[in-house]
């Protein structure tokens, strides 16, 4: 049985008319915690962009969630991005809204109509990342460490197969930094798979988990010892 939910095979990747990847493999299973790592330039933020269909492989495979991502067409896309929860370095709230406005303006744009299913759901993602008591507060009332989890939430509201996390600790302190990888790793354990582009190396020698490094084009699995 395939338990894979990022399955590329052959890929190459263009950005700008610049070739990035080149015969790209990579697997990654259900559940799997993944740390991406590379030099800047090396097509860490790419390959992000091609797993959730902003920018489209030139040739080979890429399937992600189920869905062939080398024939998707565009109305398709929105569909699509609801299996994925996406989570960023500047956090991405939207800062004229209480914590539960963001919250309820994701799942009324991915189709959730009924008010009392939004706030139960609601509810149910920031006590999954602790936030019980800060739905009415706005972005700037919450510390860094907060927001992120804010945005955690956010990412989880349609219950998505993959987490990519772009930076996530970009922002935070390393006291921050540790609870909010600690988090990732908790939604893993629940079989929702996180794959995380980052610099900060020591956070991967603190939470050890499987480690690819983009180089020379390709991908290459990583002793987190070594780094």
């Amino acid at each position: 049985m395939n338990t894979n939910v990022i399955e590329i095979q052959k890929a190459d990747i263009d950005q700008k008319h610049q070739r990035v990847f080149e015969k790209l493999n990579l697997n990654i299973s259900k559940g799997e915690f993944v740390y991406l790592i590379g030099d800047t330039g090396s097509g860490k933020s790419s390959l992000l962009k091609s797993l959730y269909a902003e920018i489209k492989i030139s040739s080979g495979k890429m399937i992600i969630a189920d869905t062939d991502l080398k024939n998707i067409k565009r109305k398709q896309i929105a569909k699509f991005r609801r299996k994925l929860g996406i989570v960023f370095q500047d956090f991405q709230l939207l800062t004229d809204r209480s914590i539960f406005e963001n919250l309820k303006f994701v799942l009324k744009a991915t189709g959730w109509r009924e008010k009392e299913k939004i706030k139960n759901r609601i509810s149910e993602v920031l006590e999954s990342v602790n936030l019980n008591n800060i739905k009415d507060k706005m972005p700037y009332e919450l510390s860094g460490g907060e927001q992120q989890r804010a945005a955690i939430a956010r990412a989880l509201l349609n219950n998505p197969q993959i987490i990519l996390a772009d930076e996530p600790t970009g922002n935070l302190d390393p006291e921050k930094s540790d609870k909010i990888i600690k988090l990732l790793k908790e939604i893993s354990l629940n079989g929702t798979t996180v794959l995380i582009a980052t610099h900060d190396y020591l956070i991967i020698k603190k939470h050890k988990a499987r480690t690819i490094k983009c180089i020379n084009k390709g991908i290459v699995e990583i002793d987190s010892n070594t780094i």
